[in-house]
């Protein structure tokens, strides 16, 4: 029989010898002259061998009925684990957060794909056998160390020179039957730091920008109380002073107030279709006094046939007005401003070119934030908020602001809005 039919040899023989025992002894015991019991018991012999084989057959069918049902139950498994696994290499893979595991040798078990972008990975890089192989840095590695020598979750955030990235990692030993493998988890916190950073410089320009004033109220109060009320040129002079601080003062609480409004979009935008060219005409014509009172020539291009925009027209005005006050405020006396608007793929994108005194190259990612001055000792008027200003509304837009710059050779700042066809 074939060795899976589930024959069972010994029992087949143990079945026969019984069986026979027992027909042998009432074989002769009987009358061998009667006729027909030779055959009679022929026949049962054979009776006797087809049933043993039946016994021997029956435990083995039953094992392999049980087999087939094992084998049932493990497909199953396999299928639910294939499934499982799927999940969660699923999940690895669209993480932003990266995740490598490790043995206690060092040997990179798993690693997601987010690590390639945090760390700057090369192609053999991703490869990598080794944890000091695929991250390149020794303290990240000193991390995974201390973590499986304490037997305690780490903590440490360092700088990744390739990829110009602030990561914060954690080290886990991990337990119930993975010891001596650790879970590492690499976060990108450079935007916090970078948001964390700008909320200290606020609080600190705030208190500058209120100081400065409050100081010189101060000031000047005292000096009336001590006698200068007394006099009374000095007097109409020291209060027009005050004023001036006052209105300082009011203009930088109006703008914060409304900067605050604008990030937590509690000004709604009163959208509908205009004409770019009537908007880019009506803000310059409400700074060409001050730009003529400067000794500027401030002209303006716009380019025949514009399609409309959807936007907020006195909104979109007020950005305008902001960069133009900006150009006149650097550019000196006999230089020229000149304002455009002209199609730009499927929006308009609007600018203000000065022939001012530039911004420096390491300024410009930062000179929509707010209070940011590019040299505060030149630049002592303004509250420092008008850029940020014009940025949040033109984000409010759907559109994108910027800036190009040169020292010495002028600045043009320009914004996109798109079009409503």
């Amino acid at each position: 029989m074939a060795p899976n039919s589930g024959f069972s040899l010994r029992l087949f023989f143990a079945v026969v010898l019984v069986q026979g025992g027992i027909l042998a002894a009432i074989y002769f015991s009987v009358d061998q002259a009667a006729g027909g019991w030779s055959w009679l018991f022929l026949a049962a012999f054979l009776g006797t061998l087809w049933l043993a084989h039946m016994l021997a057959r029956q435990p083995g069918e039953k094992q392999l009925l049980r087999i087939e049902a094992l084998e049932g139950q493990l497909g199953a498994l396999r299928e639910d684990m294939g499934r499982q696994q799927a999940r969660l290499r699923n999940l690895l893979d669209h993480l932003v957060s990266g995740i490598v595991i490790v043995n206690a040798e060092g040997e990179v078990l798993l690693a997601n794909p987010a690590m390639e972008g945090l760390f700057a990975l090369s192609a053999d890089e991703k490869r990598a056998s080794s944890l000091p192989h695929l991250l390149r840095h020794y303290q990240f590695v000193d991390l995974w160390k201390r973590a499986g020598q304490r037997g305690a979750p780490q903590v440490l955030t360092a700088e990744v020179p390739q990829s110009k990235r602030l990561i914060r990692a954690t080290a886990y030993p991990l337990t119930d039957g993975l010891e001596e493998q650790a879970l590492l988890i690499f976060e990108d916190v450079t935007e916090l730091r970078r948001l964390e950073t700008i909320r200290k410089d606020f609080v600190s320009n705030v208190s500058h920008e209120l100081r400065t004033p409050l100081t010189s109220i101060k000031a000047l109060t005292e000096s009336l109380r001590s006698g200068a009320l007394e006099e009374p040129e000095m007097a109409r002079r020291f209060l027009g002073h005050i004023e001036t601080e006052v209105d300082a003062l009011s203009e930088l609480v109006s703008e914060l107030l409304e900067l605050a409004r604008i990030e937590s979009q509690q000004v709604p935008l009163q959208r509908s279709p205009c004409d770019p060219c009537e908007v880019l005409r009506s803000g310059v014509e409400r700074l060409r006094l001050q730009a003529e009172r400067a000794g500027l020539t401030l002209t303006v291009d716009c380019e025949p046939g514009l399609p409309q925009v959807h936007a907020d027209a006195p909104r979109l005005e007020q950005v305008l007005v902001n960069l133009i006050h900006n150009a006149v405020k650097f550019t000196p006396r006999g230089g020229a401003i000149s304002v455009e608007a002209k199609r730009k793929n499927e929006a308009v994108e609007f600018s203000v070119r000065d022939t001012g005194a530039g911004i420096p190259a390491e300024s410009l990612a930062r000179i929509f934030e707010r209070f940011y001055k590019t040299d505060p000792a030149r630049n002592k008027s303004g509250t420092g908020l008008g850029l940020a200003i014009a940025k949040h509304l033109v984000e409010a837009h759907e559109g994108r602001i910027g800036v190009e710059s040169k020292e010495g050779k002028g600045s043009r700042f320009y914004f996109t809005i798109p079009t409503t066809e």
